[in-house]
C-alpha cells in the first residue's frame, strides 16, 4: 500500500502541471490559470509534512480539505463538457479542459483519501498500526 503522503505528493505535482500547461498554453496572459498550482503546491507542503508520523493525520485532513475546495470550485465545468467536445465553447475551450482536469484530480484525490481513511480505521479496530 503506498502512503498517503506520497500520493498527495503525486497528486500535487500533476495539479502544477495542469496549471502550467494551462497558463502558458493560453500564452501566459490569465494569472488565473496557476490556481491548480497553488492547489499542487499545498498538496506537496501536506504529503512531505505527513511524513512526520506525530502530524500526519491532522496534514491528511488539511490535504483532503485542500482536495474538496479544489473540487467544489472546478466541478461546476463539467457543464461545458458537450460544448468542449463540441468544439463551441470557443475561448471557454482551454479554461475549461484545465478545470476539468483539476476537478477529475481533485476528486480521485478525496476518494483515494476516504478510502485511506477508512482503511485506517479498519485497521484501528483490529488493533493494528496503520501506517
Amino acid at each position: 500500500m503506498t502512503s498517503m503522503s506520497s500520493i498527495s505528493v503525486v497528486f500535487g505535482i500533476l495539479l502544477n502541471i495542469v496549471g502550467l500547461v494551462g497558463f502558458f498554453g493560453t500564452g501566459a496572459a490569465h494569472p488565473t490559470a496557476l490556481i491548480p498550482c497553488a492547489l499542487g503546491i499545498l498538496l506537496i507542503i501536506c504529503g512531505l509534512l505527513a511524513r512526520n508520523e506525530k502530524i500526519r493525520i491532522h496534514v491528511m485532513h488539511v490535504a483532503v480539505l485542500v482536495g474538496l475546495l479544489g473540487f467544489g470550485a472546478t466541478v461546476s465545468s463539467y457543464g461545458l463538457i458537450f460544448a468542449v467536445l463540441k468544439q463551441t465553447a470557443g475561448e471557454k475551450t482551454n479554461s475549461s479542459i484545465a478545470k476539468m482536469a483539476t476537478a477529475l484530480l481533485c476528486g480521485l484525490f478525496v476518494a483515494r483519501c476516504i478510502q485511506s481513511f477508512v482503511e485506517a480505521r479498519v485497521l484501528k479496530k483490529q488493533g493494528k498500526k496503520a501506517y
